[in-house]
């Protein structure tokens, strides 16, 4: 029973205070911040939309590079999520020892935790939105389901950022991440249907790429931006739920490890 409640976060709502100190924090640099999330996505989906684009036929109906808009939304989500817990919540967990400083006050190292998943799970919400406005500007989605785009950003957001902060709690230094997007985050974003369908994938890869969340992020958004209820959508929504609720879990066992041994 104690290992299983090892892993039962002891939450309250001191977290909220964790979260608007890193927004705070960011709000100093906001622009900058959104103009560089955007920079990357950008460049793929002008570069392969445009570019790539012209030489392909239609793809599930529709131009190339309003199929590459929704994978773009997606992988960019996951970028900033991913970013976020590991660059900036390594700094503030390990190199500056902000969550020290903050658990000196009486706020619990799980609320920290829960303020950071939050925090990144919001930026990644801040910048896919930037995303989607460009998107809507260049005619790619105008659709009367674009509402609810956002609340599924913010649930990807949620995702990536706690399956990152297992890495973050694992990490002896910043050197460490980059086998986190080696074997991890590269493959699922050539994997997911990002920047093709997945049906043009071999069989057993179809498969594999079930198991991973950014399919079913772009399973979710790439319909919506089209006009169309995503086909298992309440699936696709208990995945996402299930695997950030499970890897919040073993993030906050692993912090708990580290920071309270």
């Amino acid at each position: 029973m104690s290992a299983i409640n090892s892993y039962v976060p002891q939450l309250s709502l001191r977290w909220v205070h964790v979260w608007r100190r890193n927004f705070l924090v960011w709000k100093k640099l906001a622009i900058p911040s959104v103009l560089g999330n955007l920079a990357d996505p950008m460049i793929y989906m002008f570069g392969l939309g445009y570019g790539l684009g012209s030489l392909m036929p239609q793809v599930n109906g529709g131009s190339y590079i309003s199929f590459l808009a929704g994978g773009t939304l997606c992988a960019s989500t996951m970028n900033a999520a991913t970013f976020e817990s590991l660059y900036s919540g390594f700094s503030r967990m390990h190199v500056q020892r902000t969550w020290e400083a903050i658990m000196n006050a009486p706020v619990a190292l799980d609320d920290v935790v829960a303020g950071e998943l939050v925090w990144s799970a919001t930026k990644a919400l801040l910048s896919g939105t930037a995303i989607l406005i460009v998107i809507i500007a260049l005619g790619l989605a105008h659709t009367p389901y674009l509402v609810a785009v956002l609340p599924v950003i913010f649930l990807a957001g949620l995702t990536f950022s706690a399956l990152a902060l297992i890495m973050t709690a694992l990490a002896p230094s910043y050197d460490f991440f980059m086998y986190y997007f080696t074997l991890f985050i590269t493959p699922m974003t050539l994997l997911s249907g990002v920047f093709f369908p997945l049906s043009q994938l071999p069989a057993p890869l179809q498969v594999a790429a079930q198991f991973l969340p950014l399919s079913h992020a772009v399973s979710l958004i790439r319909p919506l931006l089209a006009g169309e209820i995503p086909p298992n959508a309440g699936l696709h929504v208990a995945v996402l739920i299930g695997i950030a609720l499970i890897a919040f879990a073993v993030a906050l066992r692993l912090a708990r490890r580290r920071l309270l041994k």
